[in-house]
């Protein structure tokens, strides 16, 4: 594991197989979707995004669950696309090189799907507007993010391609803006829920299913301790005594 943590940067990692597909999917779906509805104006594309974009009201009352898988591919102009298979080669290719194409792909659509939980459910319980649509698949680039920092905290990133930072500081500060940007309220026509939710459902991956473990183990080590000190006392007041006793015979 040490070897995963030296510090290094890659500016161009190779283009893994499953990182491959899913930018050639993904950007398919948005020259099918987006495109036409720009140049034609067609009512029907726009009800592509009513349909496959992630609804809250839908997912909640009507179990439209698709959406939450469907928004995904979807997008909602050249900067998000571009933005997007942009991080997702950059990070989920040295990430689909260490684990493999299967837990990566599992991974990339856990915390995708995750992210659309989230922000269903804090838009449902916070919000009135879950008739607005999320698209994209960001929340799982935030969940990408988080993996790779966790991987290769010391590795460099280059932020506006100039400024060094560490990929662990990264992550941190980008899960910082987030959550203050989440107190801002609609309007935005970014979802900060869903980036929260892709590193949140990242890590309980990563590390959460461990935590109860690791609880029990310090609660026995506490209790170890507690006994030890309680012995420890015992055998002094033993000693008190014989000692006592020692002297008055």
């Amino acid at each position: 594991m040490a070897s995963y943590r030296q510090m290094g940067y890659s500016l161009f990692p190779p283009l893994t197989r499953m990182v491959k597909w899913l930018i050639i999917v993904t950007s398919a779906c948005f020259v099918l979707t987006y495109i036409p509805l720009q140049i034609f104006h067609a009512e029907f594309f726009g009800e592509i995004f009513q349909i496959l974009g992630l609804r809250a009201n839908l997912v909640v009352h009507d179990l439209f669950l698709w959406q939450l898988v469907t928004y995904l591919f979807l997008h909602g102009g050249w900067f998000h696309i571009i933005f997007n298979m942009f991080a997702l080669w950059m990070f989920g290719s040295d990430l689909e090189s260490q684990w493999g194409g299967r837990k990566f792909l599992v991974f990339y659509f856990l915390t995708g799907v995750g992210a659309g939980i989230f922000d269903v459910a804090l838009n449902t319980i916070f919000r009135s507007d879950s008739l607005s649509v999320t698209i994209g698949c960001s929340g799982a680039i935030y969940g990408l993010l988080l993996a790779y920092a966790m991987l290769f905290p010391e590795r460099l990133i280059y932020l506006y391609m100039i400024i060094p930072i560490k990929a662990k500081w990264f992550a941190v500060i980008m899960g910082v803006i987030e959550f203050v940007s989440s107190f801002g309220g609609p309007g935005s026509g970014i979802s900060h829920f869903a980036h929260l939710g892709g590193m949140l459902f990242g890590y309980i991956y990563l590390r959460g299913w461990s935590l109860p473990y690791r609880w029990q183990l310090q609660y026995h080590e506490w209790r170890r301790a507690q006994l030890r000190r309680k012995f420890e006392v015992y055998m002094r007041d033993q000693e008190k005594k014989e000692k006592h006793g020692r002297w008055v015979n």
